[in-house]
């Protein structure tokens, strides 16, 4: 469906499920240059479940409109602006990579708006390497090269998914081709300079779940679990072998997570 959100219109992906009233929902953020559509699995199963569901694309994403927001801390105010326009109040969030840094600095901007917190391949700082910058600051596409190579174990890089039909590197390559010019560098960019992190996470009040790829280059599960220590109320579910983009390639774990937090 189509918000209307901060004077601009904002595309959501409701699990093909009406909102209805009196039912708990789920906030879906997604990463640097993609969209709703890397939720399509955890979103129809929560809308099938009982509960409303809201994948938005962020601005200059997806179906989204405007230009993409050059910080972390901007990204989660578009969020409560379309949970606003969905009349949510409250939610349980999940996040993947820049979404959990978006997540996560909602969570701890505006407490009364999250029940719970997912956040997936996840760590603060998030640093960005120089050469993928500089890539992208040029929209070269050895940025999306580096962002799909870097994105999944080794493993997974022959394919192989648990579930029928899915090309995880090409559909990766493809929704990452699809991003508007300066997109991939701007969210990277507000990625790398997000320095509140480790302030927000000491804020987060509510019940927290990381998941966390044992090869994952990109957020080293080190990482994420040096930051849940900082979160009071949380705890970690490690996916062995597998790399950044752990929706794609274990996507029945990460549901069987979300399940117990959401």
């Amino acid at each position: 469906m189509y918000l209307r959100a901060n004077d601009k219109k904002i595309f959501a992906y409701t699990g093909a499920r009406s909102h209805q009233e009196g039912l708990e929902s789920v906030v879906f953020v997604h990463g640097t240059g993609m969209d709703h559509t890397v939720w399509l699995l955890p979103a129809r199963y929560f809308s099938h479940h009982q509960f409303n569901v809201l994948a938005t694309d962020l601005p200059g994403h997806g179906r989204s409109e405007g230009s993409a927001a050059t910080s972390i801390e901007q990204m989660s105010d578009e969020v409560v602006a379309a949970m606003d326009a969905a009349k949510i109040g409250c939610a349980a969030l999940v996040g993947h990579s820049m979404g959990s840094l978006v997540t996560l600095a909602l969570a701890a901007r505006y407490p009364d708006r999250v029940r719970s917190l997912a956040l997936i391949g996840t760590a603060v700082p998030m640093a960005v390497h120089k050469s993928l910058l500089t890539s992208a600051a040029q929209n070269d596409h050895a940025a999306i090269d580096m962002l799909t190579y870097w994105g999944y174990s080794k493993a997974a890089q022959l394919g192989g998914n648990e579930n029928p039909g899915m090309w995880m590197v090409g559909g990766t390559m493809k929704l990452l081709e699809q991003s508007r010019k300066d997109v991939i560098h701007t969210g990277l960019d507000a990625c790398h300079r997000y320095a509140a992190g480790m302030a927000h996470a000491n804020q987060v009040q509510c019940p927290t779940l990381f998941i966390l790829g044992t090869r994952d280059l990109m957020t080293p599960a080190r990482a994420g679990k040096e930051m849940s220590d900082v979160v009071a109320n949380s705890r970690v579910v490690l996916l062995e072998g597998t790399g950044h983009s752990l929706m794609m390639e274990r996507p029945n774990d990460v549901l069987d997570a979300l399940i117990e937090i959401v």
